[in-house]
């Protein structure tokens, strides 16, 4: 079988992260500066393919470059997860915590369907 978004866990692909990276002893540059920079670089690269075209634009370039996009994606969220790793960061938490805050600063009666800060709602 193999694995994808519905049968693989947020932990295994923790579990394979970190086993890529001690099986290449990189776990000595695993700072989480080092890690945030590359995962800032990365996330620029997926950036650079939206560069310089119309919003209205951007699904046809997405369609364009698919493969290289999901590329990309792979490479910020491997950072993303190692980051995690090299931290002790749940990721599930995390984000579960994230969303009960934004969800107050965004309240659906407010935010639906307008694209405003929250301080201006």
């Amino acid at each position: 079988m193999q694995n994808n978004d519905k049968n693989t866990t947020t932990a295994q692909l923790k579990e394979i992260i970190q086993e890529f990276v001690i099986e290449r002893d990189w776990q000595q540059f695993h700072s989480p500066k080092n890690i945030a920079l590359k995962l800032s670089v990365e996330a620029g690269e997926l950036l650079e393919k939206f560069a310089w075209i119309k919003e209205e634009d951007s699904f046809a370039a997405f369609d364009k470059n698919k493969q290289e996009i999901e590329h990309e994606v792979a490479d910020v969220f491997i950072l993303l997860l190692s980051f995690c790793n090299t931290t002790n960061i749940d990721l599930t938490s995390a984000m579960i915590e994230k969303l009960k805050e934004v969800t107050t600063k965004y309240p659906v009666e407010k935010a639906k369907g307008v694209y405003t800060k929250y301080n201006k709602l």
